[in-house]
């Protein structure tokens, strides 16, 4: 076995018994770091491939900005895990059924799986004289950029959306009104008291 080979497998190795322990573990703060070393794993397998620069993305992205986020909402918020676990009680039919259709999905395309003579065939070779870098921008800002622009704006209305749904207005609450300070009448708005020496108001 190649010093390739045996790099490859244990990424792979790793993304998967990550992703595995993500799901199936009790506490929500091991299934981040979990997540983590499935992100850092998947990382490998991309310089592995000759993609560094995809690598260092999903380091920085994933790891470095979204899994730390994850653990930090996990730690921080006062969440009644044990209230959730009995609302998924509820859809395990469902989660059942989804997951027996995923895995006649994962046989059929084992069934047509094949394998490359040389693991070393797979690695991503440079286009011309640039490097991957250079190609792989030139790839989403020059062909797939009407794709990339069309991805950023559903991700921009997810958000828009995600935040109106999750928008919670209290009335209990005297809230600041900019304009209505700006407009208001000064002759309403204060009162003169005429307080007699030696009397309170």
């Amino acid at each position: 076995m190649t010093v390739f080979a045996f790099t490859f497998y244990l990424f792979a190795i790793a993304t998967v018994a990550g992703g595995l322990m993500t799901v199936i573990s009790r506490n929500p703060v091991h299934s981040v770091l979990w997540l983590i070393l499935a992100f850092l794993s998947s990382a490998g397998l991309f310089v592995t491939l000759g993609a560094e620069f995809v690598a260092m993305l999903l380091i920085i992205v994933y790891v470095g900005a979204v899994a730390v986020l994850f653990l930090f909402v996990v730690m921080m918020l006062d969440v009644d895990f044990a209230e959730l676990k009995a609302e998924m009680t509820k859809y395990l039919p469902l989660g059942l059924l989804i997951g027996v259709v995923v895995l006649m999905q994962l046989a059929l395309a084992f069934g047509v799986w094949g394998f490359a003579d040389a693991a070393e065939t797979n690695i991503a070779a440079p286009v011309g004289d640039e490097q991957n870098t250079a190609a792989l921008g030139l790839l989403i800002y020059d062909k797939y950029i009407i794709l990339f622009q069309l991805a950023g704006l559903i991700l921009l209305v997810a958000m828009i959306g995600a935040i109106v749904l999750t928008l919670r207005h209290r009335v209990d609450i005297k809230r600041q009104n900019i304009v209505a300070q700006m407009h208001r009448d000064p002759a309403k708005a204060m009162e003169l008291k005429d307080v007699k020496p030696g009397q309170g108001l």
